[in-house]
């Protein structure tokens, strides 16, 4: 027997499945698509950003705006849902360390199996009574879309590596070349000592 949230047996007790929370901006009722095959419903709302949506580096701030767009579809196994998520992202760059915060729209798919009609894929994504919840599905739109190295712009010149100074601000930035530590002892010739500076 596959351990899913709709089938949990504990001791050999069936127990019930824990229900999506329905006050959640990410959680759909299909309630209105009837388990009628072709039966459409068109979705649009906001929902707030869950907790650790993104990578270290870069990812959707907590209880930010995501913009869903959303169709649902009544087949016979279970709800197609395919849409879009527009989310604010905010981390920083690889490069230079400058903040980054941007806008970006993600695409999202998923059949949601009706209880009953379950897929041979374990890993499937399955209607808890009449709830869908997105969160797992955006989470894997997002984090697995998410650069690992995340740049302000494609041309960024990054950090001095001598000195940290910013290239993007100062491209013309630069140092004197290093002395040769074999010659270094030679440069006190070429500077005044104090007597003759005294003398002058």
């Amino acid at each position: 027997m596959v351990t899913t949230l709709s089938n949990r047996v504990l001791k050999g007790y069936l127990v019930p499945p824990r229900l999506p929370d329905s006050r959640s901006g990410l959680v759909i009722d299909t309630h209105e698509l009837s388990r009628r095959a072709g039966v459409l419903k068109e979705i649009t709302q906001v929902a707030q950003a869950p907790a650790d949506l993104g990578i270290e580096v870069i990812g959707v701030p907590l209880g930010s705006p995501i913009e869903l767009s959303l169709r649902l579809e009544s087949v016979v196994e279970g709800v197609l849902v395919t849409g879009t998520a527009m989310v604010r992202l905010q981390g920083s760059c690889a490069r230079c360390l400058d903040e980054i915060s941007e806008t970006e729209e993600f695409d999202l798919q998923e059949l949601y199996c009706y209880p009953g009609k379950e897929l041979d894929d374990p890993e499937a994504s399955r209607i808890e009574g009449e709830l869908i919840d997105l969160e797992p599905v955006l989470r894997d739109a997002v984090v697995l879309d998410l650069p690992f190295t995340p740049l302000c712009r494609p041309d960024c010149a990054g950090l001095c590596p001598e000195c940290g100074a910013n290239l993007n601000q100062d491209p013309d930035h630069g140092h004197a070349e290093p002395i040769d530590p074999r010659w270094a002892e030679l440069t006190e010739w070429a500077q005044p000592s104090n007597d003759t500076k005294n003398k002058e």
